[in-house]
């Protein structure tokens, strides 16, 4: 009886295993319709996660406030605290807003319409300056003429037809859609924000009857490890990029350039993303100022630039950042490019605290796999 036992069980050992790499096989068959339809999801769920991301980002300050506000003398604002809190913190949040609306957004908006209404004139400025440069300089050797050839080749036809035309049309519903899913996010937000115990409370009870007791302290652990590394890393890496955004458009005004402030926007903006981010906003900001100011002025921008990049990375960051993202280069290009790949600019901006707590998980995995190792060896 238990030798027939027994071979029921290999066999229905070697089923399951064939079932398993059927799975295994029709999933990376499928691989590109599976994710698709998880992105198909995502975008369902986008607003719902952007009003979690906004009330996650403003979950310590409406605390701190709300702390302020249950210390109050009255009675009122002490029962109410939670919700003037979030009221307050959104009352600040539309005061900085309708500020940076009023003098930011239409510096920027002019230097971008200036920028392309004279992006002509600049390129044949350029291309006059190339030109009298004498023939034994360095840059003689660029093969500029190729170059100008190739952009004076593009035909606008080839971008104002019918098809360009219905690709804007999409463009604007989208943008209608983006504004409507918006305001749900932030309704979002609000609620999540002024029901965040009852949401935590309901998220443990029901994690602690799925769960054994063991089993829900280490869910416990590694979600404040997680809350840990997504909020050090998204409130960091805002801090920093304004605080980038602001030094390089003061250095850029110093140095006179043009477009300095839409410039600092556009570093401090990339620079959101690790690694890449600075790269490709410095190119873009080179390229510009050459065009505007001429090869010695985008020479000292880009010395300047690198200067305060090189403070940015070993100085500015580590104070904001901390310890707390003890992750390789190689792993943060990594899943800055994987991120990108499948999820855009959203999945390059999270791509860096998501692989964190992956690593975290495997590290901890690893450990406790080697000391289990070392506990069954000393028991023989």
């Amino acid at each position: 009886m238990e030798k027939k036992n027994n071979i029921w069980g290999k066999w229905l050992y070697w089923f399951v295993f064939a079932v398993a790499v059927i799975a295994v096989y029709k999933t990376l068959d499928n691989f590109k319709d599976i994710t698709n339809w998880i992105k198909g999801i995502l975008d369902v769920l986008m607003p719902f996660i952007v009003g979690i991301f906004i009330s996650y980002i403003l979950y310590i300050p409406c605390k701190k406030i709300e702390n302020i506000y249950s210390k109050s003398k009255f009675k009122l604002i002490r029962k109410r605290a939670r919700g003037i809190s979030v009221f307050t913190v959104y009352l600040i949040a539309l005061i900085l807003l309708t500020l940076a609306i009023q003098f930011i957004v239409p510096t920027l908006a002019t230097s971008i319409t200036d920028l392309a209404n004279n992006l002509v004139g600049y390129y044949n400025n350029t291309m006059e300056n190339f030109n009298n440069i004498p023939e034994d300089s360095i840059l003689r050797k660029i093969d500029i003429n190729k170059i100008a050839e190739s952009l004076s080749n593009i035909k606008i036809e080839e971008f104002i037809n019918l098809e360009t035309i219905m690709e804007y049309a999409k463009g604007a519903l989208g943008i209608a859609t983006g504004i409507f899913d918006f305001f749900v996010s932030l309704i979002v937000s609000v609620y999540v924000l002024i029901e965040r115990t009852q949401i935590l409370q309901f998220i443990k009870k029901l994690s602690n009857v799925i769960f054994k007791e063991k089993t829900y302290n280490v869910i416990g652990k590694y979600f404040n490890n997680t809350n840990a590394v997504f909020f050090k890393f998204l409130s960091s890496q805002l801090l920093d990029a304004i605080i980038v955004g602001i030094l390089t458009s003061i250095a850029m005004m110093i140095l006179g350039v043009k477009y300095a402030i839409l410039l600092g926007f556009l570093i401090g903006l990339s620079n959101l993303i690790p690694y890449f981010g600075a790269i490709v906003g410095i190119g873009i900001t080179i390229i510009i100022t050459i065009f505007t100011g001429g090869i010695t002025q985008a020479i000292w921008l880009a010395v300047v630039v690198i200067i305060l990049q090189q403070i940015d990375a070993n100085i500015i960051n580590p104070k904001i950042v901390g310890d707390s993202l003890k992750i390789s280069p190689l792993l943060v290009i990594f899943a800055v490019t994987v991120g990108g790949a499948y999820f855009g600019m959203f999945g390059m901006f999270l791509a860096v605290p998501i692989f964190t707590v992956l690593k975290i998980f495997i590290e901890d995995y690893i450990e406790y796999k080697n000391t289990t190792k070392i506990v069954e060896k000393n028991r023989k």
